[in-house]
């Protein structure tokens, strides 16, 4: 179980540490309806995340990868290609980000953030969780690793929240601290997501360059043992 975890980690960091659902969140806090939005979101990201992963437990658990019969290869190919799409995603995240004395750019639909009902901000902090490619890559991963430890059906379970409430933490923070402090959060808010619009690709290409590399690695081990 703790293997596994362990394994868990810098996946779940990295659905944590994306920003765009975090500016997304923030956005709706500065929002009119800001309760209900950002409830409805983290909800939503919550659902998608343990959803995400959930479904491919069960797809590894289905397909044997974990058995002692050499599929365990599967699990390693699974994991090196992952890492190695990771790690081009990372580059190609790179070589978007702004130039120099360039505003950043960011998705057309937070525009229409400001007017969201908790239902489509239900419905759009799913999407992001669990369709999102790059969350997606980590679901697989998570799934992967979790469908594979040989563990027993609560365990997975256990293994399966850990990696949900680790990757919702950083949405659920935000909402969660402006419901209990209300307006003292506005000004760390507005701080937090300036400085996240400005370094989204860098924060973005460096979280997917490492999770590569650590995906990638683990794989070729896997491999060569």
């Amino acid at each position: 179980m703790g293997q596994v975890i362990g394994e868990l980690l810098p996946l779940a960091v990295g659905i944590a540490i994306s920003p765009i659902p975090i500016i997304a969140a923030i956005l709706m806090l500065l929002s009119p309806k800001a309760g209900a939005a950002s409830t409805g979101f983290l909800v939503g990201w919550l659902v998608g995340i343990l959803v995400g992963c959930g479904v491919f437990v069960l797809i590894a658990e289905a397909t044997d990868l974990g058995s002692e019969t050499g599929t365990s290869d599967t699990s390693s190919w699974v994991k090196l290609v992952l890492g190695l799409l990771l790690v081009v995603a990372s580059v190609r995240q790179w070589r978007k980000r702004p130039r120099e004395g360039e505003e950043p750019h960011l998705p057309a639909w937070m525009k229409a953030i400001d007017s969201m009902t908790a239902g489509k901000a239900l419905g759009l902090g799913f999407l992001l969780a669990a369709i999102n490619p790059k969350n997606l890559a980590m679901c697989i991963g998570a799934g992967v690793a979790i469908g594979t430890g040989d563990l027993s059906t609560g365990e997975n379970l256990v293994a399966i929240l850990v990696f949900t409430v680790l990757g919702g933490v950083s949405v659920a923070v935000p909402v969660i601290g402006f419901a209990v402090a209300g307006d003292r959060m506005t000004k760390p808010l507005q701080e937090l997501r300036m400085w996240l619009v400005g370094n989204n690709v860098a924060v973005m290409s460096v979280l997917l360059l490492v999770i590569g590399a650590v995906l990638a690695g683990k794989g070729l081990g896997g491999l060569s043992s």
